[in-house]
């Protein structure tokens, strides 16, 4: 279980990184920056949803998207945020491509809407995790 608080909490701690980037105006430093953080907070709420699965649904998913679709499952995303959630980690994928400029400004334009799928998605787990 306190494996579980702590990846909870690492997920929240990423997320108000990237809330706090968000409020900055643009700039290609602010772009690059904002992506770094989608990409560790995008690690961090797999990686705690991998866990919640395991202890509390006896659920082993060891990919992303396995992960979300048997979020899917439990009753904690609808089909809508399913499609978003696979969605982002196709974007995650692309972060590695960054380089090229059309890349990096499809993935920071939807970095705000995937902002708004995680914090939701996290905040439905705050009272089954304490």
């Amino acid at each position: 279980m306190e494996r579980l608080r702590l990846r909870y909490s690492d997920a929240l701690k990423s997320l108000m990184t990237l809330e706090e980037i968000l409020r900055e105006p643009f700039s290609i430093i602010v772009r690059d920056a904002t992506i770094q953080r989608f990409e560790y907070t995008f690690e961090a709420l797999w990686k705690f949803l991998k866990e919640y699965l395991k202890e509390k649904e006896g659920i082993i998913s060891n990919s992303p998207k396995a992960c979300f679709k048997e979020t899917f499952s439990s009753g904690f995303l609808t089909d809508e945020e399913t499609v978003g959630c696979l969605e982002m980690t196709d974007r995650r994928n692309d972060t590695s491509h960054t380089y090229k400029e059309e890349v990096a400004q499809i993935i920071y334009s939807k970095i705000r809407g995937y902002y708004n799928l995680m914090k939701n998605l996290l905040e439905q787990f705050g009272d089954k995790i304490e």
